[in-house]
Order: C-alpha cells, then structure tokens, then sequence
C-alpha cells in the first residue's frame, strides 16, 4: 500500500557528480541528485521530480540558492545553470572566492576534502512502498549545498581545482619563458 507524503523542508546529500568539473576554484559542476537511485535515507528521487519546481523558479525570476553545508546564513556561490537531465539534478555555477567561506570551499575541494552537494527542498508530492522506500515524485527546491557528509554515495569528484591550478600556472610559465626570449631579441 502507499502513502502519500507531504511534509517540511528536507535536506538529500550527495557527491558530486562524475561529470563534475572544478575550474580555477571556483567554478564547479556536477549532479546533485540522481534519479531512480535509493539514498542511504531509503529515499528515492523520480525522473521529473524537480520541474515544475524549476518551471515556477524561473517564471519569478528567482535561483536555487548555494550554501555552505545548508546554513542560509552562509551563501558561498552562485548556480549558474539547474536542470534536470536523463540522469538527475545537474548543477553548474561559481564558488565566490571574494566571499570567506567561499575561499575556504575552493580551497577545501581542490584539497579533496570536500566532495559532496546536498539538496534542501520540501517534498510535495510522495509515495512509499510496502519495503519503506519513499519515492519523491514532486519537490520544491531551494538550495543545494557543498557538503561533508553526502546522502547519495554513487557520483564522485572526476577533477579538482589544484590540478586545473597547476596546468594553468604550468602554461603561465610556458607564456612567461617565452615573453622573455622575445626580449632578450630585441
């Protein structure tokens, strides 16, 4: 028999997605959510699940808030782009590292010690099944949120930004080594 839920703000964990990209610290993409795969809630988010709430986001104008481990009084970013795809909640947007706890966040990923994205929604509509697995059909999403401690274990960092750091301070160094021969010609 299922029930139908409908409840207060809630919160979902998970890593960052395998198609993430970190780029100059700043910049970081990946999935927040995958759909038809159980959290270690028991939760199971559906395919659709976000687009109505995206749908009334964007006819106000409004944004999905980014926050530091879902404090609201910690805002360390901006998401530049939410959607759903085939796969889940996909996320792209930009760490601002003129903000404290947005330097902390760029610096804690690049080290690797920050991995995971985390979603703050209330559920609208839900189902859940005789094995107590809740399927999230319809949630109002409100921020999502770099964390320590994801919810969904399956996705993970594919790059971080001390290795897109080090390409590019190894091409300024190319750039700079050449500038100088180009001077000693003159």
């Amino acid at each position: 028999m299922n029930e139908a839920w409908v409840g207060a703000p809630e919160r979902k964990f998970a890593r960052l997605g395998d198609a993430v990209q970190v780029t100059d610290g700043t910049v970081i993409a990946g999935y927040a959510s995958l759909f038809g795969t159980r959290d270690q809630g028991g939760d199971v988010v559906a395919a659709g699940a976000y687009g109505r709430s995206l749908a009334r986001l964007a006819e106000r104008g409004g944004a999905v808030k980014m926050l530091w481990q879902h404090d609201p009084r910690e805002p360390i970013g901006v998401w530049d782009e939410v959607r759903e795809d085939a796969r889940g909640l996909f996320v792209k947007g930009r760490i601002l590292t003129d903000v404290a706890r947005g330097r902390e966040a760029a610096a804690l990923i690049a080290a690797g010690a920050i991995d995971g994205l985390s979603i703050g929604y209330r559920t609208v509509r839900a189902t859940k099944d005789a094995g107590g697995v809740r399927r999230l059909d319809e949630v109002e999403l409100w921020e999502v949120s770099l964390v320590t401690f994801p919810m969904l274990a399956e996705a993970r960092v594919a790059s971080k930004a001390a290795d897109t750091a080090e390409a590019l301070l190894r091409g300024l160094a190319g750039a700079l080594r050449e500038a100088g021969r180009g001077l000693r010609t003159v």
